[in-house]
């Protein structure tokens, strides 16, 4: 059968039996649906009864809580390409559904238009009579065109023949349960705080479980970055307006009765301190401390504490050893270095071979390190130090114009310049500096040319430009892609300190005139870091040689699209 890209998960089984059956229904949904999966539920519905069923209310139970976090984590485990969203229109306490606009039994007045409009509608129902087929399908189809807006003639596929085996086991070890479901206590008003970058499982989690809390507003704190400083990895995390814009169409989507506002958090505290009509906090058991924080400084601004509802930590089935056991942004920016972050722009103006990576990153960063590692898997290394002392030479053109420039007092006995000379005429002084600059950087270009032409001639498929001012220099124009290594200032502190033998006062300085982390990725195609062990560094270089490699083939086919990890 063919794929969609957007589908609709109707799940019809009572909630007691959910559990046990999330995890094969999602695997079934997965081969069918390729990018966003919505999940609407309605525990009981009858689609073979031969009358039309029609959407209703149902109440927030604490079965339905857990259901929830239980979902998202097997979607982590088994679909996690996929953007599962849990929709929560119909679900609502009987007394807040009987004081809105809308009938107390009719949580659809109007189609509701959710961002990806579905292609497929699926459910877990269990088809008794084989000749019904047709009949519950259609019925499925008009029930959920009543719920959302999506095409009339929306294709309903039922997933249960891949499901019976399952309800055999199900109906052998589950019984009825004997107690009735217990009401979830739930607010006017909630707040939450966190980063929410790259919303996965974990955020789902505890959005959707806020929006079963709260009955009319939902306020949501997002790290700014003062907040992301001691973040890991923080370079790539994205623009608070994304982040921002991410959550409300996932909130819009999952309740959009709920007036949500979102703001940006410059402290831990934020809003929630001095918001008065505010009554529950959702934090997880790592963040139960900053949620009686939170409750002491309202106690201390004379506003009553808040509830805090605790969730629980998503587990992380993928993890690796430098990786979280829990499911976090952190972890998934880890995965993302050495893939491609964004297309490379349009170099149809260089040959295709050699394949040129402009590799650079501030001082400590281990960029050289990365580009050895480069050449031993066959790259043809460009060191741009070693060709800045080239163009020093005496008898080059840089030597004669440097000399005029700024003396000739710079000359050692033997007639080269002295470079710690040169140095002290330019430190701090912008002008001076760019004076320098302008008479070397073409000059090292100019030999960068003919290495890369020197190697194309002895038929070598990639070059690394490894050059520390790659991106000052304007030398993008010479190369294919651009990779940064970065790690945090902290950590290349310590290693200028330790390998150059200078104070901490002056690697900091060195650091703060180099173009900073966050500036150096905003050019870069690929990211890598040098901030674990040896070992996880290689397997980051091998990762991005061996997407290079399928990337240099597609060019070579004619395909010209290419995959980016912020299209995954």
């Amino acid at each position: 059968m063919s794929m969609f890209s957007t589908g609709i998960l109707v799940l019809t089984s009572p909630l007691h039996t959910l559990p046990l059956r999330i995890a094969p229904v999602l695997t079934s949904a997965a081969q069918l649906v390729e990018r966003t999966l919505y999940v609407h539920l309605h525990p009981g519905l009858n689609l073979g009864s031969g009358s039309q069923p029609r959407p209703v209310f149902i109440p927030p139970v604490v079965d339905l809580s857990t259901l929830i976090s239980r979902l998202y984590s097997n979607a982590a485990d088994i679909c996690g390409h996929l953007d599962v969203r849990v929709l929560l229109t119909n679900v609502r306490a009987q007394s807040a559904a009987s004081s809105g606009v809308a009938a107390p039994n009719c949580p659809f007045p109007t189609p509701q238009s959710l961002s990806h409009s579905p292609e497929v509608v699926l459910t877990d129902f269990p088809l008794q009579d084989p000749g019904q087929s047709h009949q519950v399908t259609q019925c499925l189809q008009r029930y959920t065109g009543h719920c959302y807006v999506c095409s009339p003639t929306l294709p309903s596929v039922l997933l249960h023949p891949q499901l019976v085996k399952l309800q055999e086991e199900e109906e052998e070890g589950l019984k009825e349960p004997e107690e009735k479901a217990k009401p979830l206590e739930t607010y006017s008003d909630v707040v939450v705080g966190g980063t929410f970058d790259r919303l996965h499982g974990a955020h789902k989690t505890l959005l959707n479980i806020s929006c079963l809390l709260a009955n009319r507003r939902f306020l949501i704190g997002v790290c700014d970055q003062a907040m992301l400083k001691k973040k890991v990895l923080k370079e790539l995390v994205q623009p608070y307006s994304l982040r921002a814009q991410k959550l409300q169409e996932f909130l819009h989507d999952v309740k959009p009765s709920l007036q949500v506002e979102i703001v940006p958090l410059d402290d831990p505290y934020g809003v929630s301190v001095v918001d008065p009509l505010l009554q529950c906090i959702v934090v997880s058991e790592e963040t139960r401390k900053g949620g009686e924080a939170v409750n002491k400084k309202r106690i201390e601004n004379g506003l009553p504490a808040l509830v805090l509802h605790e969730i629980q930590l998503l587990k992380d089935a993928h993890h690796t050893e430098t990786e979280e056991e829990k499911i976090s942004s952190s972890s998934l920016r880890s995965r993302l270095l050495g893939t491609l972050l964004k297309p490379p722009k349009d170099t149809s103006h260089l040959a295709p071979l050699p394949y040129v990576i402009g590799l650079t990153g501030g001082s400590g960063s281990g960029k050289s390190s990365i580009a050895r590692q480069l050449e031993a898997l066959g790259a043809v290394r460009i060191d741009c130090d070693k060709l800045g002392h080239e163009v020093y030479q005496p008898g080059t053109a840089a030597y004669h114009r440097v000399l005029e420039e700024f003396g000739s007092d710079l000359q050692n006995e033997d007639k080269t310049i002295n470079r710690r000379a040169l140095g002290r005429k330019v430190f701090g002084n912008q002008e001076r500096l760019k004076a320098l600059t302008d008479i070397v950087w073409p000059e090292i270009a100019l030999l960068v040319k003919n290495r890369i032409s020197q190697a194309r001639e002895e038929g070598k498929q990639v070059c690394v430009l490894d050059a520390a001012v790659l991106l000052e220099a304007g030398w993008t124009d010479m190369v294919h892609e651009v990779w940064v290594t970065v790690i945090p200032e902290e950590e290349a502190v310590v290693r200028i300190t330790e390998r150059d033998g200078v104070s901490t006062e002056d690697a900091l300085r060195r650091l703060q005139s180099q173009w900073s982390n966050s500036k150096q990725v905003e050019h870069a195609n690929v990211v890598l870091s040098t901030l674990w062990e040896p070992e996880v560094t290689r397997k980051q270089v091998l990762k991005a040689w061996n997407l290079l490699q399928q990337r240099i083939q597609q060019r070579r086919e004619g395909k010209v699209s290419v995959t980016t990890s912020s299209q995954l």
